[in-house]
């Protein structure tokens, strides 16, 4: 069956005793047992509950592993894989990283012995030149936040094989419409729901799929030993959410391509970081392992001086943090999803004081286009009075 139609499907064919097409959302903390030594599958809802199960079984599917895990937040997720490790563990993690994710491997992993090299997760050499004895794993972003910088998944994935490491994939801004990693050999795919997989800017939620038994069971035992999973209301909201994941998709794609093939021929613009885009670094790798682009896109202004009209000038698009939702948010990295990372790397990596991020909506790219060019126009009649 096709992705679409499974989206679509998600929980409706789930409670056969009712029929709901839409799967109810079960409240109850607490289950009764049918008598001692008896389980109806459900006891108590931290470890497994109805709503929960259904999505995470519909996770599972979508991303072509064995077992989903419906988490708290995106962070939440994160915090159960690290887990996983051990005190004096090493991790070879992507460059470009999401700056909650720095600021959990390094103010709190740290203090457990955890610690993280930050490479190109796309060159072998440079992943062999820092792989340790202690090395479990490779955390891949691809795209990352907030530069859109790309690896070969099965490529990494395969040269983790080989020296027996863990490959998990951060496939937030794809979502399993666009990139399936597992299918590509990664061992764990992970996601911030809340953004492209709810899609209405009205959820906080993670999720995990797993692939192979005994690292599912692992994970398992350690979502129900956390116990940070997702509560009934929002497993239901998410799967409402992911229904319409294929049609927000394409409508995201095709607006953030064509505003940033916009800005990318605009004079107070110097670079839009957008794999679409046919010069982008990685367009070929991203076309090969994916089916379609994300709904964000970053792009450096010329003049810093800029950037702070832009954002008091917008008016349709939303000076605000997150992305993936109906409404369109610009978000400030530098002062805002990266202010954890310290300066100097991340000027290093390119998250300067001259970036944006641009989350595209579900808003005519008309009317995107419109304010994005009164804003800039704003700007620099400010800047050049």
């Amino acid at each position: 069956m096709k992705i679409e139609s499974r989206l679509a499907q998600i929980g409706s064919q789930n409670d056969p005793q009712t029929g709901a097409v839409s799967f109810p959302i079960y409240h109850s903390t607490a289950f009764r047992h049918p008598r001692l030594g008896q389980s109806t599958g459900f006891d108590y809802s931290r470890s497994k509950s109805p709503t929960r199960a259904v999505l995470e079984e519909a996770a599972a599917d979508l991303e072509s592993g064995d077992a989903g895990f419906a988490t708290s937040s995106g962070m939440a997720a994160l915090q159960i894989i690290f887990a996983l490790f051990n005190q004096g563990d090493h991790l070879l993690v992507s460059l470009d990283l999401y700056g909650g994710t720095y600021r959990l491997l390094e103010q709190v992993m740290s203090r457990f012995g955890v610690t993280a090299t930050y490479l190109d997760t796309n060159d072998l050499d440079e992943l062999e030149s820092h792989r340790k004895p202690n090395t479990k794993a490779v955390l891949i972003e691809t795209p990352t936040n907030p530069l859109m910088m790309i690896t070969d998944i099965a490529k990494t994935a395969a040269w983790a094989k080989k020296n027996g490491l863990l490959t998990i994939v951060d496939n937030t801004l794809l979502t399993p419409f666009f990139q399936r990693p597992i299918e590509l050999g990664a061992d764990i795919v992970i996601h911030s729901a809340s953004k492209y997989l709810g899609g209405h800017n009205d959820l906080l939620a993670g999720l995990i799929v797993t692939k192979g038994e005994k690292l599912s069971a692992d994970v398992a035992f350690l979502h129900n030993s956390i116990g940070a999973v997702l509560g009934p209301q929002d497993s239901w909201l998410l799967m409402r959410g992911m229904k319409t994941l294929a049609l927000r998709m394409e409508r995201h794609q095709e607006s953030a391509t064509r505003i940033a093939e916009w800005l990318h021929g605009h004079p107070a613009v110097e670079a839009v970081y957008y794999p679409a885009l046919p010069d982008h670094p990685g367009h070929d790798i991203q076309s090969a392992q994916s089916s379609g682009n994300t709904g964000i896109f970053s792009f450096r202004m010329k003049d810093a001086r800029t950037i702070e009209p832009i954002l008091r000038h917008i008016k349709l698009i939303a000076f605000a943090e997150s992305l993936g939702g109906s409404e369109s948010l610009m978000t400030y990295p530098a002062v805002q999803t990266h202010a954890d990372i310290p300066e100097e790397i991340r000027k290093a990596v390119g998250v300067d004081d001259r970036l944006l991020r641009f989350s595209v909506g579900l808003e005519h790219a008309d009317d995107l286009l419109e304010d994005l060019k009164q804003a800039i126009e704003a700007a620099e009649r400010e800047i050049n009075r």
